[in-house]
């Protein structure tokens, strides 16, 4: 647990594609066993099923998975990012210590969700995610 919250860290992942958010989400769940405390919201596409990005969606997703301990939100694209940003801007719309994550979308999912199963902190999540830029696949 955080030292800073109640409860576990909790992730965000905003996608254009509300399939490829969910998939993502399950994805890390799988990898991570007994991570069950951890909550992880897919917040894809558009209110209507559309690709495309809402920000609606996505303080709501912030909102279902804040404990207190912080909120690690990962985006995929361009103006998923710059509407995260615009919402951090905003006063009062998204949880105190929600943070936007430099982090390639699956991989920086997969390692920040097994990194609050296990307890990090915010800080700690976020560099776990961050780190997955370092990855070699080669």
């Amino acid at each position: 647990m955080s030292e800073t919250g109640t409860g576990p860290v909790g992730v965000v992942l905003v996608s254009h594609s509300a399939a490829l958010a969910r998939a993502t989400a399950e994805l890390a769940t799988g990898l991570a066993p007994g991570g069950g405390e951890v909550l992880i919201e897919a917040a894809g596409g558009t209110e209507d099923g559309a690709l495309g990005t809402s920000a609606a969606l996505i303080v709501a997703a912030a909102r279902a998975v804040d404990r207190g301990a912080g909120v690690a939100v990962l985006a995929d694209l361009g103006s998923a990012v710059l509407t995260v940003k615009t919402l951090l801007a905003e006063e009062d719309e998204l949880p105190p210590g929600t943070r936007l994550v430099d982090a390639p979308f699956v991989e920086g999912a997969v390692a920040a969700y097994v990194s609050a199963a296990a307890g990090a902190d915010l800080d700690a999540v976020a560099a776990a995610a961050a780190d997955a830029y370092a990855y070699r696949k080669v």
